[in-house]
């Protein structure tokens, strides 16, 4: 090759790689636009780091500066938006270090930030906090402030004549902010248990007396760690349960005193395994007379009566500032007619009086009633966990549903009349004395009315009792859970007879049925409807009849299978299989059996949750499982054809949306439907084969 012919290639590869660069220009621009905005982006946040007001003022010299940024940031941390933000920028690593700032007003600032930003942020926030080590100063503060707690620390910075003890205000703060973190973090309970915080947290409790507001926190924090915490349990000497009587057994009758006997209720009933056995009688009795005392109160009528006395505490002050405005008014007159300077001062001072009257008042009234309602609610929530047994591990529930023995145990378990699976709840016979002997079941089923109406319209008109709306409500759903849980354990004979579950199946019937459409508040209506399952169940197991007629039932699911919430569905199934399998022992029942079914067999081909879709199986199995009206029924609608085509539908969305979706006991459930869809399709076969 000549030295031209070089040359002509060397020029054709320059012109290629010319263009080669020039078509990645673009791309390598743009790269370029990428590269500089993420810069910029990176330096402003770095610098809007270093140069947050806030962020400064945390490590300002000045204790009042550092108070004021804590307060500041405590008050924008109860926004649940901004949390995200607070927590990119490391505020735990900031705040933590101020609790065991020198300053106490820093400290409870500080504590106060921190518990808002655990109470609003949720699980994954406090996961983060105990990440960033907050445990580490959070229990040098509680150790620190127990030890002070006798010293009783004036502020001298205070308003004029109010006396504050800084180290019972910071152990407030802190027991909270350890109470919520606690409750979210496992990793929070093992260092609680593990560096002895009981003995402090417990000497807390010995302010009860002069200080109820640290006491109730005190054992709002006491039932979170002591709830499935079996470590913590050696640590509950002979002392620690002196101070825990002693507070069960305090005299004072108002609203905050009866939540902080429930509350400390509560944490006896956690800790029952520390208790004597010849003691746990009395025990349990001393725990649910607490409650029964409780449950005793009419929340409505509290409502009125304390609004009443709110409106009388007030109307005093009232009237002073209505004679005052007046007495300005006539005072700026003649002040403009004869210029008057002199009376100046006096309108300086008022004007200062008027600031302070600016504060957030002390609503005594409406704290007593929120105190009896979160009472009212924690009782019933303790009294659903006395009635449940210990559910199995997940370990026995996998070795139940892959052993041979399961097909065994389905069979043992089937209650061969009624198709219903026998329930392994029982109550002990010290709780189930103490019960009766407290009238506990008669005062929860006074609690599952709907709240006082003129209670109701006090609420409604007043924005600061607003809130107590939803914690009415609250005590209602807790009730009905409660109604529930004792329909599945207690005798018929306990619950007042055949009569009296038919009266209770009645006033279920018009709590749902009260307005012309299906309640729309989710947690009532999967409470209501729970609890009327649990009682139908309990009426057909003994043979009762029943109240609601197979058209209000219908309706009733009709309207209930369009819930968004998946356990309302599975109890409208569940309520209808119940009713249709009473029904299939009576006479002349088919037509109404044909509806039934219809319904469940199009709630198990088209429901889209897998749970539901096996309970609407269960619930054709137990309408269709016996009984001539029964087996007419099934002719007419198809139902073995249609549940032979529809069983390896069922069995392939078993394989598909089983693993990952569902919990270890949802999917033992399903694969027990899967069994004995198996076993009902050949059952029916045998019927086609010798027809009644």
């Amino acid at each position: 090759m000549n030295s031209l012919d070089q040359a002509e290639d060397l020029k054709a590869f320059e012109r290629r790689l010319t263009e080669y660069i020039a078509c990645l220009q673009p791309a390598t621009g743009r790269w370029r636009m990428i590269l500089i905005v993420v810069s910029v982006c990176t330096a402003t946040g770095a610098w809007n780091w270093l140069i947050d007001p806030e962020t400064q003022k945390l490590q300002h010299p000045s204790a009042e500066m550092r108070e004021y940024a804590c307060a500041s940031i405590s008050k924008l941390l109860q926004q649940k938006q901004v949390i995200p933000a607070f927590v990119q920028r490391d505020v735990v690593r900031c705040l933590g270090p101020l609790l065991m700032d020198h300053s106490l007003a820093v400290r409870e600032t500080a504590a106060g930030a921190l518990r808002n930003l655990s109470a609003c942020g949720g699980f994954d926030v406090c996961d983060d906090m105990v990440t960033d080590d907050i445990m580490t100063p959070l229990v040098a503060l509680l150790k620190e402030c127990s030890t002070g707690l006798d010293v009783n620390q004036l502020s001298p910075k205070k308003c004029r004549g109010v006396n504050k003890n800084y180290i019972e205000d910071i152990a407030n703060e802190a027991i909270n902010l350890l109470w919520n973190i606690c409750e979210c973090n496992n990793t929070a309970l093992y260092i609680f248990n593990k560096e002895g915080c009981l003995e402090a947290v417990l000497h807390y409790m010995k302010k009860f007396a002069t200080n109820v507001d640290l006491a109730i926190s005190v054992a709002n924090c006491l039932q979170a760690v002591t709830e499935d915490n079996p470590d913590l349990l050696s640590s509950f000497n002979a002392s620690a349960q002196q101070i825990l009587e002693t507070v069960m057994l305090c005299p004072e009758s108002t609203m905050k005193h009866i939540l902080l006997r429930t509350l400390i209720a509560g944490t006896i009933w956690n800790i029952k395994d520390t208790i004597p056995a010849g003691s746990l009688g009395s025990t349990v009795n001393a725990i649910l007379k607490i409650f029964s005392e409780s449950l005793a109160i009419d929340a409505g009528e509290t409502i009125i009566r304390m609004n009443e006395a709110e409106k009388n505490r007030l109307k005093p002050a009232v009237e002073a500032e209505t004679e005052e405005n007046m007495s300005d008014t006539t005072e700026n007159c003649v002040l403009s007619e004869d210029d008057n300077m002199e009376e100046i001062p006096k309108g300086k001072l008022g004007r200062e009086n008027d600031v302070s009257d600016l504060l957030p008042s002390d609503k005594w009234e409406l704290k007593e009633v929120t105190a009896l309602l979160t009472a009212q609610q924690t009782a019933l929530e303790i009294i659903v966990n006395m009635c449940c047994s210990e559910d199995p591990s997940d370990d026995e529930w996998e070795e139940l549903s892959s052993s041979d023995e399961s097909d065994l145990f389905m069979e043992n378990s089937y209650n061969e009349g009624s198709g219903l699976l026998l329930s392994p709840l029982c109550l002990s016979d010290e709780v189930n004395s103490a019960f009766l002997n407290n009238l506990i079941p008669k005062k929860i089923l006074e609690k599952t009315a709907f709240p006082n109406s003129v209670a109701l319209d006090i609420c409604m008109h007043n924005p600061s009792w607003k809130p107590l709306i939803k914690k009415l409500n609250a005590v209602q759903c807790r009730a009905l859970t409660c109604l529930q849980s004792i329909l599945l354990v207690s005798d018929v004979d306990c619950l007042g007879g055949a009569s009296a579950l038919q009266s209770l199946a009645q006033h279920l019937s018009r709590l749902i049925f009260s307005k012309s459409e299906l309640p729309t508040d989710t947690e009532f209506l999967e409470a209501v409807t729970s609890a009327l399952r649990a009682l139908l169940q309990t009426m057909a197991s003994k043979n009762i009849s029943q109240c609601m007629t197979p058209e209000q039932l219908l309706a009733l699911c009709e309207a209930g299978i369009q819930s968004s919430n998946a356990s309302v569905r599975v109890n409208m199934v569940s309520i209808l299989g119940i009713s249709g399998s009473v029904l299939a022992k009576e006479r002349d029942t088919a037509e109404t059996l044909k509806m039934i079914g219809k319904f469940l067999l199009e709630v198990a081909m088209k429901e889209s949750s897998l749970v539901v879709a096996g309970e609407a199986l269960d619930a054709l199995f137990d309408v269709f499982a016996d009984g001539k009206e029964a087996e007419e029924a099934a002719l007419q609608i198809k139902l073995l054809p249609t549940l032979k085509e529809f069983q390896p539908v069922f069995r392939m969305r078993m394989r598909k949306e089983g693993k990952g979706q569902y919990s270890t006991d949802q999917l033992c459930v399903l694969d027990n439907v899967k069994m004995n869809l198996r076993r009902f399709i050949a059952y029916q076969e045998t019927l086609g084969k010798n027809p009644t």
